[in-house]
C-alpha cells in the first residue's frame, strides 16, 4: 500500500480533477466553505484513502478524514456506518480542513476520538512547531499573530503554510481541537456544562452552547444523553480513552519505564503505569493501562482543576507517543538489515516521553555513569529529601522536587558527588530563572545549546532530553556506547553517517538499538546502555556503563 500524501500527478484530465480533489463542495451544501481551492502540496493519494476507508484500516485512523456529501458529516477511516459511494466522498488531511469545507463531525465514529495527526509528516518544521504550541496551549492571547511571532514568521505566511500543508488556517485548527475536546468532555465526564465550557477554553457558557449547536446540530445536553455514560466518576476523577494507530508495543513501553520509575512519584504494577503530577498550582495523579480489546489507552485521572484537562490529556498522549505513525516509521527502519529483525520481532515500539522536562533532565544527570538501579535509588532519595509529600495517591507518596527547591539544595547528602550535585543545581537555577524552559519550545537547537552550556551536560544528555522531553523523532545520542556496540562501530562519526538513512526517525532506531544492546547484557535494561559523556568532557577510552 502506497503512503499517504504522495506527490500529485503534474497533469490531470478535468474528470480526474474532481475525483481526486479534497476540496470540491457540491453547490448548495451546507454553509459557504472558506477552503475552496485545491492545494497541491497537501493532496492525498485518493486510492490509498479509498482502500483504507473500504477496509476500515485502523492503521490510517486519524491520518485523513472523509467528507460524505449525502449526509454532510466527516468521518474517520474506521467509521462503522455503511460505506458511501466513492463519488459521494472527499478526503481531507485534517479534521479542521473537513470542518472548514462545511462538514460536521460524525456522531457514530466520533472524529474527536481519533489518534492525533502526525504533525511532522509532510510539513515543514515551522508548521510542526506551531502545531505543537497549539496542542499545548491553544491560541493564547494575541491569536495567530502571537503564534506566528513565536515561530519567527509573519502571520500571513503562517496562514499560507497551514492552508498549504493542513488544509486549514491556524485558527481553524485550534477551533477544531477545542470543539473536539469539548465533545469528549461531554461524552466521557459528568462535569457540569459550565465547567466543560471553561475546561475546553470557550470562556463562557453562551459561546460554548452556540458553538456546539452550530457544529453538531444538537445542544450539549442532547449530546450527553446520546453518550449514555455507563458509570459516573467521583468528583475530580476522570476517565479518558486515548486512541492510537496499531501496532503499539505496550509491554515494551512498560519494560522501559518500569526500571526507571522514580520511587514515590511513579510506579508500574500489573500492566499499569501510575504517577503523581503538578500543574499550575494543583496536584494530582493518573494511571494508564491498555484496553486489550481495542486500540486504546485508558487514563484514570484525579485532578482538582478542570481547566487543565486539555493540557494533561495532550501531555499524556505525548508521554506514550500515541500520535506516532508506525506505517511511515517502519518503511525507513526495515530498509536497514541491522534493524529489520528487531522491527519485525517488536512492531510498534515507541519513544517514551515524560511528564516534565526538568524532571527528565535531572533523572538523566543522576544516571550518568551508573546503572538503572543505582540511578533509581538516587532518584528515590532525591524525592524523599526534597519532594513535596502527596497523600491521595494510594502508594504514590511524593511530587518530584521543583527547580526552585533544587536550585540551592544540599544534594551531596543523598550520595551525589560534588560535581554531579552542582550540575543539577545549575540546571535548576537556569529553569527557575527562565533561562531554560521545557514548555512551549520552538527553537530546539537553542534549548539544546543552552543545556550544553551547563558543566556536566553534553550532547548525549541533550539529545536524550530532545528524544523524550521534546518529542523530537530525529534526535539521536550518537555518543552512546550501547548504540555503537549494537551497530558494531568504533566511533560516533561512523554511527552518524550510517544513521542518515534513518532520518527523520532516528529516535526510533535508537530505541531498537538499545533493545538489541540490552538483549546481549542484563535482562530488563532496555534503554541507554553506555555513554562517552561524563562531567566536563567525553571519555574516549574508559567506557563506563550508564543506564539512564
Amino acid at each position: 500500500m502506497s503512503p499517504l500524501g504522495s506527490a500529485p500527478a503534474p497533469h490531470r484530465r478535468p474528470s480526474e480533477e474532481g475525483r481526486h480533489s479534497a476540496v470540491r463542495i457540491r453547490p448548495g451544501f451546507g454553509s459557504q466553505p472558506r477552503y475552496h481551492q485545491r492545494q497541491p502540496n497537501m493532496e492525498l493519494d485518493w486510492q490509498v484513502c479509498s482502500r483504507a476507508r473500504l477496509t476500515r484500516d485502523a492503521r490510517f485512523d486519524g491520518k485523513f478524514f472523509i467528507g460524505v456529501f449525502t449526509s454532510g458529516v466527516y468521518c474517520r477511516s474506521i467509521c462503522p456506518a455503511p460505506h458511501a459511494k466513492e463519488k459521494n466522498v472527499r478526503y481531507f488531511p485534517t479534521a479542521a480542513a473537513a470542518a472548514e469545507a462545511g462538514f460536521r463531525p460524525c456522531l457514530r465514529c466520533r472524529p474527536e476520538c481519533s489518534p492525533g495527526t502526525p504533525a511532522w509528516l509532510g510539513t515543514p518544521s515551522t508548521v510542526s512547531r506551531a502545531l505543537r504550541l497549539i496542542s499545548e496551549s491553544g491560541l493564547e492571547e494575541g491569536g495567530v499573530e502571537a503564534l506566528a511571532g513565536r515561530v519567527g514568521i509573519g502571520s500571513r505566511h503562517l496562514r499560507r503554510l497551514f492552508l498549504q500543508h493542513l488544509g486549514a488556517t491556524p485558527s481553524a485548527v485550534a477551533k477544531t481541537r477545542q470543539m473536539h475536546f469539548a465533545k469528549n468532555l461531554i461524552d466521557e465526564t459528568n462535569l457540569r456544562m459550565s465547567d466543560v465550557a471553561l475546561a475546553s477554553g470557550f470562556g463562557c457558557v453562551r459561546r460554548f452552547n452556540a458553538g456546539i449547536l452550530k457544529v453538531y446540530h444538537r445542544t450539549p445536553t442532547q449530546i450527553r444523553r446520546l453518550a449514555r455514560q455507563r458509570t459516573l466518576q467521583p468528583e475530580n476523577h476522570y476517565l479518558f480513552r486515548l486512541r492510537f494507530r496499531p501496532p503499539f508495543d505496550w509491554q515494551g513501553m512498560l519494560a522501559f519505564l518500569a526500571p526507571r520509575a522514580t520511587p514515590g512519584v511513579e510506579e508500574v504494577v500489573s500492566g499499569v503505569y501510575r504517577r503523581t503530577i503538578s500543574w499550575d498550582g494543583t496536584d494530582g495523579c493518573f494511571e494508564v493501562s491498555l484496553d486489550e480489546g481495542s486500540n486504546v489507552l485508558v487514563v484514570r485521572l484525579q485532578f482538582g482543576d478542570p481547566r487543565s484537562l486539555f493540557f494533561i490529556t495532550e501531555r499524556i498522549r505525548a508521554m506514550f507517543d500515541l500520535n506516532a505513525d508506525w506505517a511511515a516509521i517502519v518503511q525507513h527502519l526495515r530498509a536497514d538489515p541491522v534493524l529489520v529483525t528487531q522491527v519485525d520481532s517488536a512492531p510498534g515500539l515507541r519513544v517514551p516521553g515524560c511528564w516534565n522536562g526538568f524532571e527528565l533532565a535531572t533523572r538523566a544527570i543522576l544516571g550518568q555513569q551508573i546503572t538503572v538501579k543505582g540511578a533509581t535509588v538516587l532518584a528515590g532519595r532525591l524525592v524523599n529529601n526534597f519532594g513535596k509529600p502527596f497523600t491521595a495517591g494510594d502508594g504514590l507518596t511524593h511530587l518530584f522536587p521543583t527547580p526552585a527547591v533544587l536550585a540551592d539544595a544540599k544534594l551531596t547528602r543523598i550520595g551525589l558527588t560534588g560535581a554531579r550535585a552542582e550540575t543539577i543545581r545549575a540546571l535548576a537555577r537556569a529553569v527557575r530563572d527562565g533561562r531554560i524552559s521545557f514548555e512551549g519550545v520552538v527553537d530546539f537547537e537553542t534549548l539544546l545549546n543552552r543545556l550544553c552550556e551547563i558543566p556536566g551536560i553534553g550532547q548525549w544528555t541533550a539529545q536524550y532530553v530532545a528524544m523524550r522531553a521534546l518529542g523530537e523523532p530525529d534526535a539521536f545520542p550518537s555518543g552512546d556506547v550501547g548504540l555503537l556496540r549494537a551497530m558494531g562501530l568504533g566511533n560516533s562519526r561512523e554511527l552518524e553517517h550510517h544513521a542518515e538513512a534513518w532520518r527523520p526517525w532516528r529516535a526510533y532506531a535508537a530505541m531498537y538499538l538499545w533493545r538489541m544492546a540490552s538483549q546481549s547484557t542484563e535482562p530488563g535494561n532496555t534503554g541507554p546502555s553506555r555513554t562517552q559523556e561524563t562531567i566536563g568532557r567525553p571519555i574516549p577510552d574508559r567506557r563506563i556503563p550508564l543506564f539512564v
